[in-house]
């Protein structure tokens, strides 16, 4: 059954519209968004897919087909940071979000399809807003342009959601392209489009989704983001973006010991991403696993943000052939992306599952994946 037969089969009647969102898998450029950094992403072929139409009556009613039991059905006006919760949230965020812009907004019914695995680190709640937010800008002919539309999703997550997040992901989902990776400044948002196929010299690049599910909502993602404007603070720059890699460890020794570590991960993976860029664009898959490496290193001593189902998956796939390898997305569980020759995938896939089985975790999950269609409207 499709979206829109879904749609009419729960809503009586056919939607306006159907659109559709990627999830996304960050190559590198972890937690240098909110700090105006630079990040790489791409755009993986899993997607969530939205079916909507406008109402007359101001009521909000939404159904995923993930959650059959979970319907909501709620007035727009009494739409409020915590009401409603769970699922729903991330589709009632951007209506309230866009809203308050302008009062033309009003009631919807709304399906969503999300094939982007949960709490997996590839954004599937941005997935989410990002389809909603371009249901509700055509709905109400509201003329958002893409930063527009990313700018409303970032508002939904931050005071909806709760979830001090950049403005990464709605920008990696929103312009993305077959075939590329995202090179993303977050403080200007200029990007450059780079084209990555690393398949073409016989490497494949393979998400390993660890299953250990985590919400960028807990207290700890936004524990680091405040460690990062203290740091900045201290420093007395805007932000971390603003520091040098030269001379680092002489600046970070006016700061604490965790302000430093934190700091230090910001500056150095900043500085990572461009070196990253020129690897892509170079062909130079074993400086780009480098990278990917150290980015890890990173993220898991100096930002404490990994986990060891995550530790164990990056491990042991580059103790099986992997060029390089990091967790990726917001950390404290969901997904690591390996870059692995493609005779070496049946090996990491075997090794990885038995590392897992041997601690007595539930299985990973890996997937090849390769840069996908970024956020559109399918009819």
């Amino acid at each position: 059954m499709t979206v829109a037969e879904a749609f009419g089969k729960t809503f009586e009647s056919e939607p306006s519209g159907v659109w559709s969102a990627p999830g996304r898998v960050n190559l590198i450029g972890e937690h240098t968004d909110y700090n105006d950094g630079l990040v790489m992403p791409f755009a993986i072929e899993a997607r969530t897919t939205v079916a909507a139409s406008a109402r007359s009556d101001g009521l909000l009613r939404m159904r995923s087909e993930q959650q059959p039991a979970g319907d909501i059905s709620i007035p727009v006006e009494a739409l409020a940071p915590g009401n409603p919760m769970g699922w729903a949230a991330y589709v009632a965020g951007v209506v309230w979000a866009a809203r308050r812009r302008n009062e033309r907004v009003a009631g919807l019914d709304v399906l969503v399809d999300g094939r982007v695995p949960p709490g997996g680190g590839l954004s599937s709640s941005h997935a989410i807003e990002v389809a909603v937010a371009l249901a509700v800008d055509a709905l109400f002919e509201l003329g958002l342009d893409t930063d527009d539309q990313a700018r409303l999703t970032q508002q939904a997550e931050n005071e909806f959601i709760g979830a001090p997040t950049g403005v990464m992901d709605q920008l990696a989902l929103l312009r993305a392209r077959p075939g590329h990776a995202l090179f993303l400044d977050t403080r200007s948002l200029k990007f450059e489009q780079v084209p990555l196929d690393p398949s073409a010299d016989g490497q494949l690049l393979v998400v390993i989704d660890t299953r250990v599910r985590h919400s960028l909502a807990d207290g700890a993602y936004g524990e680091r983001r405040r460690a990062c404007e203290q740091a900045s603070a201290a420093l007395g720059v805007p932000a971390l973006r603003d520091v040098s890699v030269d001379g680092l460890d002489e600046r970070l020794r006016s700061l604490d010991d965790v302000l430093a570590r934190r700091a230090r991960h910001v500056v150095t993976e900043n500085a990572r991403v461009p070196a990253a860029v020129a690897a892509v664009q170079d062909r130079d898959w074993p400086g780009l696993g480098r990278l990917m490496d150290d980015s890890h290193r990173s993220l898991r001593d100096d930002y404490e943000v990994s986990a060891a189902e995550l530790d164990v998956a990056v491990e042991t796939s580059r103790a099986t052939g992997a060029l390089g390898a990091r967790m990726t997305g917001g950390g404290f569980g969901g997904s690591a992306i390996a870059l692995v020759p493609a005779e070496r995938v049946k090996d990491v896939r075997r090794e990885v599952s038995a590392a897992f089985a041997t601690r007595g975790w539930a299985p990973p999950v890996l997937t090849e994946v390769t840069p996908s269609a970024g956020a559109r409207r399918d009819r």
